[in-house]
């Protein structure tokens, strides 16, 4: 009798074979696949030459520091204040409000600043290469409140060790990737410290390659796993866009995976797609800010087998519409689940990408796409304004929303 795994091996093996050589749609999928690695690739060889000129640059600034410690050159006081200034602006969050004077390596600092950002300030401009001493004119502030200079601006966060940010630098996504291969090779050993280096080096590897943090990775982020961000003109007045985008139930006309859209009384959608390998998923979504005209927000509710949320920007542009769509999700598996769709093509991102084009299609021809999933559907009801489609649909505007812009996005 078989074993239990290597009929498991075999059906995946026979489930492969069905999916690439199928006789209607497998050409059309290995050509896709092949597409796809060639695509890789060349980013794969893009993304070394960036790393190795990246690392050459860091080692020949290092270099010059190194040089420097040993040079007893007096330092301009020019230039000593652009280096100063260049400090200001990685510690404070109004640099622009501090006057810098130098005068033989010695620092004025004068200016408004918040009381809880002169401790690093001083730290760094102590810490800039040819100054001998920093003199605090300083005016120190409590809060921003009532200082004009001190309006606006940026929090700046300290900063961290490399490995310790989210986003790597090409070089030490390289020297990360070097890492990570050796420890996972000689790993293949075997034996408890063997398997602990070939899962600390794979670990590496990907967190490298991916440049995401590990949870972002495992799909333990929320909704935030996979950023998508589009953008596409079409040549529409905004009014007849947005009351296309506002009604959900239109989508399958110029949607392939979108199977049905249904609107329950409390105002929530019901999601019906098209999943990988024939499957539907289904979930139920919420309105999270919207503006007539201007833009559309949405977030899946609790428990959604793939919590994702988006937003839509209509901006008016030549005559026509401006779509700035962003979107993240957390897909199945995290970044592994969403590495194995884009290979299949069957990811959000190349969905949408083909999506969008239908939509602009739909949009300005008022044709249905040929490979929509409702093609031959009798009614083409948004090539009107939104008020328009409202009342011949007979449905209630919806539902208001809370406005959540900027920082209160709900991608945030």
């Amino acid at each position: 009798m078989a074993s239990p795994m290597r009929c498991l091996g075999g059906a995946l093996l026979a489930a492969a074979a069905m999916y690439w050589f199928d006789p209607t749609s497998g050409r059309r999928r290995r050509a896709r696949l092949r597409d796809r690695l060639v695509a890789t690739a060349h980013d794969a060889r893009h993304g070394m030459d960036v790393a190795g000129r990246d690392l050459a640059n860091r080692l020949e600034g290092l270099a010059a520091r190194t040089r420097s410690i040993f040079e007893s050159r007096e330092v301009p006081d020019a230039v000593l204040v652009e280096r100063v200034r260049s400090a200001l602006g990685r510690v404070v969050s109004h640099p622009g409000a501090i006057d810098v004077q130098v005068t033989a390596g010695c620092v004025s600092l004068s200016g408004p600043i918040l009381a809880h950002e002169v401790p690093q300030l001083m730290r760094a401009v102590r810490a800039v290469r040819g100054v001998r001493a920093v003199e605090d004119r300083l005016s120190v502030h409590l809060s921003a409140r009532g200082v004009p200079a001190l309006q606006g601006g940026r929090p700046r966060q300290p900063r961290r060790f490399e490995l310790l940010q989210e986003n790597w630098t090409p070089a030490a996504r390289l020297l990360a990737t070097i890492t990570g291969g050796a420890l996972a090779l000689r790993g293949i050993r075997g034996g408890p410290l063997g398997l602990a280096g070939t899962l600390a080096g794979g670990a590496l590897l990907v967190r490298s390659l991916t440049n995401m943090p590990l949870r972002r990775i495992a799909g333990a982020a929320g909704r935030r796993a996979i950023d998508i961000r589009k953008t596409i003109h079409v040549k529409a007045p905004v009014d007849q866009v947005f009351g296309t985008l506002e009604r959900c139930e239109s989508y399958p006309l110029f949607m392939r995976s979108v199977l049905s859209v249904r609107r329950h009384p409390d105002g929530r959608w019901r999601w019906r797609v098209l999943g990988p390998a024939g499957t539907t998923v289904e979930w139920d979504s919420e309105l999270s800010a919207f503006e007539p005209n201007r833009l559309i927000a949405w977030r899946t509710v609790r428990n959604a087998p793939v919590r994702h949320a988006g937003i839509v920007r209509f901006t008016p542009e030549n005559g026509g519409t401006r779509l700035d769509i962003r979107m993240s999700y957390n897909p199945l598996a995290g970044m592994l689940g969403h590495a194995v769709a884009r290979l299949l093509g069957t990811d959000p991102k190349s969905r949408l990408e083909q999506d969008l084009v239908r939509l602009k299609t739909f949009i300005e021809t008022g044709r249905v796409p040929h490979d929509a999933a409702r093609r031959g559907a009798a009614e083409i009801p948004t090539i009107r304004p939104a008020e328009a489609v409202r009342e011949t649909a007979g449905e209630a505007p919806p539902p208001e929303a809370q406005r959540q812009l900027d920082g209160g996005e709900p991608l945030h």
